[in-house]
């Protein structure tokens, strides 16, 4: 029986490349043979869209999977029209889930209750979380295996990672004992400027063995992808940013098959 691994991809800097890596790396991990589900918390929407939904006409929503009293997973997971890939879409109407959570008794755990009935599904949950450390990001830490933490390659990359570090030490302590850091992915590298070299090695300096050895570059067709409503590996499949979230997706697996032995 497969179970599945729980993974937030969370930074609450914005413009790091998060919702594209959510929806790269689970597509490249279906295309593979994995079942992966992806869930968008971010009330933009950008990796519901960025998988070819039309947010238009939902009827069912994240919005649902964090507010009804007893949300129906089934319903609210859509197909995709990509092989091995679903998504619990988002809409705007998640912007107003924080407000109504804080209201709610088990406001942290609202999300882990509505997906343990999918652990045996999917091999991989993908959460994309706000760019916000508020309540909805706490419901996606308290309910992962993990957190995927994206980096841009810039010279602020750092600042408010600590932050971020500080809130999964008190979701350890207070919701998910078992959370981990999956792995730090440095995105938009340019092996042509000095301070990119500079950025990897304070990276590594920080996270050490946590750092994924594959890293994302800078690259045109990564950016376009997402308004043809494509993953990098349906958009391009020569795309250099293509080879990267292939990589990244072995990388995982290899990670994974360690772990479990």
């Amino acid at each position: 029986m497969t179970m599945s691994k729980i993974i937030a991809v969370a930074n609450q800097k914005g413009g790091v490349g998060k919702t594209t890596t959510v929806v790269n790396l689970a597509s490249c991990l279906a295309e593979k043979g994995k079942k992966v589900l992806l869930v968008d918390l971010d009330a933009q929407g950008n990796a519901t869209s960025g998988c070819g939904i039309s947010k238009r006409h939902l009827e069912f929503s994240a919005y649902n999977l964090l507010t009804d009293e007893s949300p129906n997973a089934e319903q609210i997971i859509q197909n995709t029209v990509y092989k091995n890939l679903w998504i619990v879409p988002s809409t705007m109407d998640l912007a107003g889930a924080e407000l109504e959570l804080s209201e709610q008794k088990n406001r942290t755990q609202k999300l882990r209750a509505a997906i343990e009935t999918q652990k045996e599904r999917f091999g991989y949950i993908f959460i994309d979380c706000p760019p916000s450390l508020g309540l909805v990001t706490l419901n996606a830490l308290s309910a992962a295996d993990s957190v995927l933490i994206p980096i841009q390659c810039e010279f602020y990359a750092l600042e408010g990672l600590s932050q971020l570090t500080n809130t999964i030490k008190q979701v350890k302590k207070l919701y998910n004992p078992d959370l981990t850091i999956e792995g730090v992915l440095v995105t938009m590298y340019d092996g042509r400027l000095n301070l990119t070299g500079q950025v990897l090695a304070e990276v590594k300096k920080y996270f050490a063995d946590k750092t994924f050895k594959t890293v994302i570059p800078r690259n045109v067709r990564i950016s376009e992808a997402p308004s043809h409503g494509k993953p990098i590996n349906y958009y391009d499949r020569g795309a250099k940013g293509t080879a990267a979230y292939y990589a990244l997706a072995d990388e995982m697996i290899k990670n994974h098959k360690k772990q479990r032995r």
